[in-house]
């Protein structure tokens, strides 16, 4: 038998935590001392410990332990907790990577002018097309690329004659901004008389009014592209009529590097009235 202080050094956790421990039924002493109220622990007990700490620094909570202390024995068991555990420290890994990205972007932008000034807004018209379009609700902004998939998917077949200019663009149907299950539209300009496919519709777009601001690099810098379209609408006595939508001068498809994306944030508009 080992006195708690033996036990602590042994296994590197302190009298606290093992006190803690006991407290939760996590491990339990193998005996306490009725009259000294002593705890005592197994040398049995010394690898239980070592993997309660290697779990805990794998980020499991104290309480998710004992089950996966219970199935530790089972392969198969382990390697559910292990895998399920894995997935959750990757997602946060990378919420991590982008906060950091959000906080080294403003850390890089302090005592600048301000963002709005780097991009120029302009009003022109958007000319009548034809276009092979793909309209879907899909599940949040960034998966973007299934409709693009199934564009290139159902069209393969017909060797589409792509306009030029081409207008590789992304129209936003719903109301306001959402987190999730959002209402997009994807559109290519095409030459040349073709049949619907399964989810592909060849239509005309008519010509429509918009103000638009382009941006190089990643899509975290549309927010600073729509504000100066949103202060230019302002200042100039127009205001918003109809879906937002971005045209992709340069996109993923064409380069892996983020900094050489250029997007262009296209509002429709139409001059106030009163």
């Amino acid at each position: 038998m080992l006195k708690i202080g033996d036990f602590s050094k042994l296994t590197q956790i302190s009298i606290r935590m093992l006190r803690h421990y006991d407290e939760l039924g996590l491990l339990t002493p193998e005996h306490v001392d009725a009259f000294t109220g002593y705890r005592y622990y197994s040398e049995a007990q010394l690898p239980v410990a070592v993997r309660i700490t290697a779990l805990k620094d794998m980020g499991f909570r104290l309480a998710a332990i004992p089950e996966i202390l219970r199935r530790y024995d089972d392969p198969e068991a382990l390697s559910a907790f292990l895998t399920q555990k894995q997935t959750e420290l990757k997602a946060e890994a990378e919420e991590t990577a982008y906060r950091l990205k959000l906080l080294e972007t403003a850390i890089e932008r302090l005592g600048k002018d301000d963002g709005t000034m780097n991009y120029d807004v302009t009003l022109k018209q958007m000319p009548e097309r034809q276009v092979a379009s793909v309209r879907q609700v899909i599940p949040a902004y960034d998966q973007e690329q299934i409709l693009w998939n199934t564009l290139q998917r159902e069209t393969a077949h017909l060797q589409l004659q792509v306009a030029d200019p081409c207008y590789s663009l992304a129209v936003y149907h719903d109301e306001g901004y959402k987190e999730s299950d959002v209402d997009v539209e994807i559109q290519i300009a095409v030459t040349g008389s073709y049949q619907d496919t399964e989810h592909v519709r060849f239509k005309i777009v008519p010509a429509i009014q918009i103000a638009s601001a382009t941006y190089q690099g990643s899509y975290e810098k549309i927010t600073e592209a729509n504000e100066a379209v949103a202060c230019w609408v302002r200042d100039n006595g127009y205001e918003f009529d109809g879906a937002a939508f971005s045209i992709y001068h340069v996109s993923p498809a064409q380069t892996q590097n983020p900094e050489e994306l250029v997007t262009e944030v296209c509002y429709p508009v139409k001059k106030k009235t009163s």
